[in-house]
């Protein structure tokens, strides 16, 4: 399988060529491919440097094996929200083998290691535990992927060009890198839906894109 990482120090995007019994890169034996695709069918995989230092810095504090079910997914599989953060290779769903009592220790856990942007409270997650390193802050005040426009490097630039290619076959590269094709693409969509065509993808943007691509599908180019 092919995993693109953004390193956020250089930011630049990286490749691998691994397989599923394979780690992860930058996750050392503590996280392997396969745990990380999960149920997903797609042999190209992204994530970004910073969730993989992440998880293996909490690895280490919590000490002991953790259960992952849910990382990646293409956003063209769907199974989790418009915006998820499974989409962009940021988020772990996990613990579904613990008791209520030790689920809540890891929340407590997570919370107060400062290595995740957000752990979801027990009260939305309260058979798992989430937590991601998302991007802040949203294009949209009530959350979502960030403001994302030409010069932008990361997992966001490739949720986009996936998304584009599915809703209007724009037979985008999956590069993570947002260039003047990219733009272009962009501008399309917004003018098919009304908006004004400046290639930013903003809050409105991002909602009509991924609510049209979730769950549509593979792009028939990646």
């Amino acid at each position: 399988m092919t995993i693109l990482l953004y390193n956020n120090d250089t930011n630049r995007m990286e490749r691998f060529e691994r397989d599923a019994r394979d780690p992860m890169p930058y996750a050392d034996s503590s996280l392997l491919v396969g745990e990380f695709r999960g149920t997903s069918r797609s042999q190209l995989l992204w994530t970004q440097r910073r969730t993989m230092d992440s998880w293996v810095s909490f690895r280490r504090i919590w000490g002991q094996p953790i259960y992952v079910r849910h990382c990646f997914r293409r956003v063209g599989e769907g199974g989790h929200a418009n915006q998820s953060q499974h989409y962009a290779g940021t988020a772990f769903d996990c613990a579904h083998n613990l008791s209520s009592a030790q689920r809540a220790q890891m929340r407590a856990s997570a919370q107060s290691s400062g290595l995740w942007t957000y752990v979801e409270p027990a009260y939305l997650t309260p058979t798992w535990v989430h937590f991601d390193t998302r991007t802040l802050p949203p294009a949209c005040f009530t959350g979502g992927y960030p403001l994302t426009r030409r010069g932008s490097v990361g997992v966001y630039v490739l949720i986009l060009q996936d998304a584009l290619n599915i809703v209007t076959r724009a037979g985008l590269g999956l590069d993570g890198m947002f260039g003047v094709a990219t733009e272009d693409a962009v501008g399309f969509f917004q003018a098919t839906r009304g908006l004004t065509a400046d290639g930013i993808v903003g809050c409105v943007t991002w909602q009509l894109l991924t609510n049209s691509a979730v769950g549509a599908g593979f792009s028939p180019y990646a």
